[in-house]
C-alpha cells in the first residue's frame, strides 16, 4: 500500500502545474504569448516630423507564429508588410531582432537588427540595447545614427503592448490595443 501511495503522489507531480518562474523576462515572455494566435490595431504613441506616415497610416500587430523559444509579431503599416518583430529566449534574457523584407521577397540590407537584453528588466518592460551586429550593419549602411538604439517591448497585460524605439533626440512609440483583437487579419 505504502508503493500505491508514492505512485500516486509522483503521479499527481508529473501534472502539476508548473511554478512560474522568479526571472522577470520568463515572465514578460509567458505574458507575451498569451498573445499568440491574435492581432491588434495600433496607435502612434511618440514620434516626430518623420512618422507623419505611421500617424495616419493602419497599423497592425500579428502575433503569428509562437514557441517555447520565440515569437514573431508581423507588423503592418498600411498596405507594408515587411516588418516582423522576432523576440527570443538567450541563455541570460530575451533578444529582440528586426526583419525586413523587400517587395520581391528578398531580406532587406537592413534587416536582423536588434539586440539582447542588457538588464533584468521587468515582467512589464524589456529593452534591447543595439548589439555589435547591429552597430557594424548601421555603420556599413551608412546609419550610424542607429547605433545608439535602444528598442523595447512593454505588456500590460489585458490592456496594451507597446513597442519602442529610443536613442538621443529620438522616441517613436506605438501602442496596440490587446483588449479588443481584431478578426480578419491578412496572412
Amino acid at each position: 500500500m505504502k508503493t500505491f501511495g508514492i505512485l500516486v503522489a509522483l503521479s499527481a507531480s508529473a501534472y502539476a502545474t508548473p511554478q512560474p518562474s522568479a526571472q522577470p523576462a520568463d515572465r514578460f515572455f509567458a505574458d507575451m504569448f498569451t498573445l499568440c494566435g491574435k492581432s491588434f490595431i495600433g496607435k502612434l504613441a511618440a514620434g516626430d516630423d518623420s512618422d507623419a506616415s505611421f500617424a495616419t497610416a493602419k497599423m497592425q500587430a500579428h502575433v503569428r507564429t509562437c514557441t517555447d523559444r520565440e515569437i514573431q509579431i508581423s507588423f503592418d503599416v498600411g498596405e507594408d508588410r515587411s516588418r516582423t518583430w522576432i523576440i527570443s529566449r538567450t541563455d541570460n534574457g530575451l533578444r529582440l531582432k528586426h526583419r525586413h523584407m523587400l517587395k520581391d521577397g528578398t531580406e532587406d540590407p537592413v534587416s536582423q537588427y536588434g539586440g539582447d537584453t542588457g538588464i533584468l528588466g521587468t515582467a512589464t518592460r524589456q529593452e534591447f540595447p543595439a548589439d555589435a551586429y547591429s552597430k557594424a550593419m548601421f555603420t556599413k549602411e551608412g546609419r550610424t545614427v542607429s547605433n545608439t538604439n535602444v528598442w523595447a517591448f512593454e505588456i500590460d497585460a489585458g490592456r496594451s503592448l507597446t513597442y519602442e524605439l529610443a536613442r538621443p533626440n529620438r522616441l517613436f512609440r506605438v501602442t496596440f490595443d490587446v483588449a479588443n483583437p481584431v478578426t480578419g487579419a491578412s496572412e
